[in-house]
Parts: C-alpha cells; structure tokens; sequence
C-alpha cells in the first residue's frame, strides 16, 4: 500500500508538471479582447474597457468586437479566426472574453488547438465561454480561467472580482478565496478534499457529454454554477450529469451562485439545496454552495486544472487556490 501511495503521488505531480502555465499579467500588460459568442453593445464595450485603461493595461480589440451575425460577433469562422489572431499576435498577453452568450459550440470544431498551444497566454472568461475554458485545458493542457468578462462590470466596477483575478493571474500560491461580506458559502456536506479544479456552467458541461469535449471528472475539485432555469430544469441536469458518470469519481462538488432559478405556478417544493443533497447527498464528499462564482456580482477567478483544496471545516474559506497558476 505504501508502494502504491508513493506511485499514485508521482502520477498526479507528473501531471501537475506538465500542465501549460501562460505568463502572468502586469499592470502595463496587453488585453486582447473578444466576442467569440454574442457580440457587446459598442457603448458597453468602451465604458467596460476604459476601466483596464485606466489602471494602466494597453487594450487591443479584436475583429469580431465589431462583427454582428444576428445576435453572434460574426459566423462561427470569423469567431475561430479572431481567436487565432490573439493567440498568435506577440502582443497580446492575456485574452478576455467581452462576454457569453449562446455560440461556442460552433466555433469549438474550428479552433487550432496546436495553433494554441504553441502560443500559450491567458484566456479568461465564463458562462458560454465554460466550452472554450475546458476544451482548449484539455486539449492543450494550458490553465485557462474561469472568471469575470467585460460584462461583469457592465452596471459598476466590482473590486473584490478584480482583487482576485490580479492575485490569480500575478501568481501567487494558496490563494484563500474568502467570500464578500453578506454573500457567504452554505456548507451542505462536510470534508476536506484536495484536487485539480475544473467545472463552469451546467448546461455548457452537460451538453458536452457525449462528444470529444466532454469533461474527465476523474479525481476533480468539481464547481458548477448556472442562472436563469427554473428548479425542475437545474434538477434535471444535475440528475443526467450523475446518470453520465459525471459525479462518479469526483473529490469535492462547488456550486457557485445559482442567479434567478425559478418556480412554476406548481410548487417544486424544493430549494437548489435541498435538490444538491437530494441528489447528491450520497456522495461521500465535501459539497458547498452560493461560491462566488457564476453570473452574479461577485465572481472569483478559478484557474482551470490548478491544484486546489476544499475545506469545509473553515467557514471563512472553504476553497484555497495551492498552486500558482501562471508563470512570473
């Protein structure tokens, strides 16, 4: 047994190792930002950006900000090719998604993976873009982010979500992700669990079963957010997501803010906690919910893949980011 424990440790360091960390963001870095789903009202897209200007980064736009295919930033192609563009131009030091929206799913068969690959930076972003976080991860084995867009900051500038994304993407190790004051984690299931972490939006995971991109949850730190369905809906993806496999092997399970789930004129009779522990609350793991992360104000920044440690114990802050998930 000792034997075996001394292998499986060499097996997860070797691939911690080999992961693929961009280089870390600096306040005279360059922010290339796109629109690789819905395209960005012209006004919310200057006044959103002028508040990274304003703190010193250089801003470059790319092509498919100014793009329009029904509610797209251009066709499937024009988004591919605009993603190609900043991961290829020297410039560039970090992508930023302007925003979501419905779309991925078509320009993910036309991204070049290799093409990525060899010019590794930053890629943050969440909601639709969750598809292009664990793909390109998994595909390439670069860190992506999970964290806040150009729309985060559509109604008022956030400086806890700020805070964190500079901490994370300066990097810095054991990173206690403590939660703003009146928006505090509800611990469902108590543990500890240590992992990689990896997750995003529901239905982006879920419809990915089945395909090439489906998500390995094997020995994961698992986070999950969604907004806008109502509860027999969210019961129902997580009910698939467990039927999948999805939950199988798992070592810890995070739900993030879930914004504006609904009821219908017949009662569900059930919030999303009591359906989480319905559902899951067999599982023999630590299991949060209402994390900062997701569509609500308060978003952190969650590095895709990263070494992280659940710890229920700690009511303050459940979740620490181990390991630096950029290069300085």
């Amino acid at each position: 047994m000792h034997h075996q424990g001394i292998f499986e440790f060499k097996i997860k360091l070797l691939k911690r190792l080999s992961m693929i960390k961009p280089k870390a963001l600096h306040k005279n870095s360059t922010i290339g930002i796109i629109s690789p789903s819905y395209w960005l009202d012209d006004k919310v897209l200057s006044s959103t950006s002028k508040y990274f200007s304003d703190l010193g980064y250089r801003i470059e736009f790319g092509k498919s900000n100014n793009l329009k295919w029904g509610p797209f930033a251009g066709s499937p192609q024009d988004r591919a090719d605009d993603i190609h563009r900043m991961f290829e131009n020297s410039r560039i030091d970090a992508i930023m998604c302007a925003r979501g929206g419905y779309g991925a799913n078509r320009v993910l068969p036309l991204l070049d993976f290799g093409l990525i690959k060899e010019n590794p930076k930053i890629f943050i972003g969440y909601s639709d873009i969750t598809a292009y976080l664990t793909s390109i991860t998994q595909k390439t084995k670069l860190v992506t982010f999970h964290g806040p867009m150009l729309t985060t900051y559509k109604n008022s500038w956030v400086e806890y979500n700020y805070g964190i994304t500079q901490r994370v993407l300066a990097g810095e190790k054991f990173i206690k992700l403590f939660s703003p004051s009146g928006f505090e984690p509800r611990i469902l299931k108590h543990g500890e669990a240590e992992g990689p972490l990896w997750g995003g939006n529901m239905c982006l995971l879920m419809n990915r079963l089945g395909t090439n991109d489906s998500l390995n949850t094997d020995g994961i730190i698992l986070f999950l957010e969604e907004v806008d369905e109502y509860l027999y809906s969210f019961e129902r993806i997580l009910v698939h997501m467990k039927e999948a496999g999805m939950l199988d092997r798992i070592k810890g399970l995070i739900f993030g803010e879930l914004k504006d789930i609904k009821d219908q004129e017949i009662s569900f009779e059930r919030n999303t906690d009591e359906i989480i522990l319905d559902i899951c609350g067999d599982l023999d793991i630590p299991i949060l919910s209402n994390f900062p992360c997701g569509h609500g104000k308060f978003q952190s920044t969650l590095p895709i893949s990263i070494n992280t440690e659940i710890n229920t114990k700690n009511k303050e802050a459940p979740l620490t980011i181990i390991d630096n998930a950029v290069k300085k």
